[in-house]
């Protein structure tokens, strides 16, 4: 195992039009560590999460995961990366289990692999009593764990949470900080 950090970001930068959200973040997370990004709202936590996600492009600067360059290579740093945006939407019609499904046949996963893994994440995160509900009748709490399965389901070498407990109960908190 390699002593680089799974993710690095060097001095990214990123505007929208004239006006600058992010200004030379800097940081490097080693392998297996946990890591928190703390600022006031509006400091730009979101937006750097996204550019690690790759769902925005920094302006400048630099950011890798697991060695693979965000702005060079995002498909390959996607699969690589799980991203829990701070809203997430359901396909309200869709069970859980089905929505986890969905997410592991995008990440190219077989069938076997997607079946195993809703189980591990289901015991984990205490799902099994609404797995095979529709989404579209889950409580804040259920609808946060099914997110966070799904952006799990591929088992990715990097997650990244957006808030993962904005709006649950203690008790649901606790089982995702115990689960993170």
């Amino acid at each position: 195992m390699s002593d680089d950090p799974i993710l690095k970001v060097s001095n990214i930068e990123s505007y929208y039009g004239p006006i600058m959200a992010i200004r030379g973040v800097s940081l490097a997370v080693p392998r297996g560590k946990i890591i928190t990004v703390l600022g006031a709202n509006g400091a730009g936590k979101t937006t750097t999460l996204r550019m690690v996600a790759t769902l925005l492009q920094p302006s400048s600067g630099r950011a890798t995961v697991a060695g693979l360059d965000v702005g060079r290579d995002p498909e390959k740093v996607r699969a690589q990366v799980g991203f829990l945006a701070a809203s997430t939407a359901l396909y309200g019609r869709l069970t859980a289990r089905e929505m986890i499904t969905y997410f592991g046949q995008l990440n190219g996963m077989s069938a076997t692999a997607i079946k195993a893994r809703i189980a591990q994440l289901a015991a984990e995160l205490d799902m099994d009593e609404f797995l095979d509900r529709r989404c579209d009748k889950f409580s804040t709490g259920m609808k946060q764990k099914t997110s966070i399965a799904r952006t799990l389901v591929h088992d990715p070498a990097v997650m990244v949470f957006d808030e993962p407990t904005l709006g649950l109960d203690v008790m649901t908190a606790r089982t995702i900080v115990k689960f993170v």
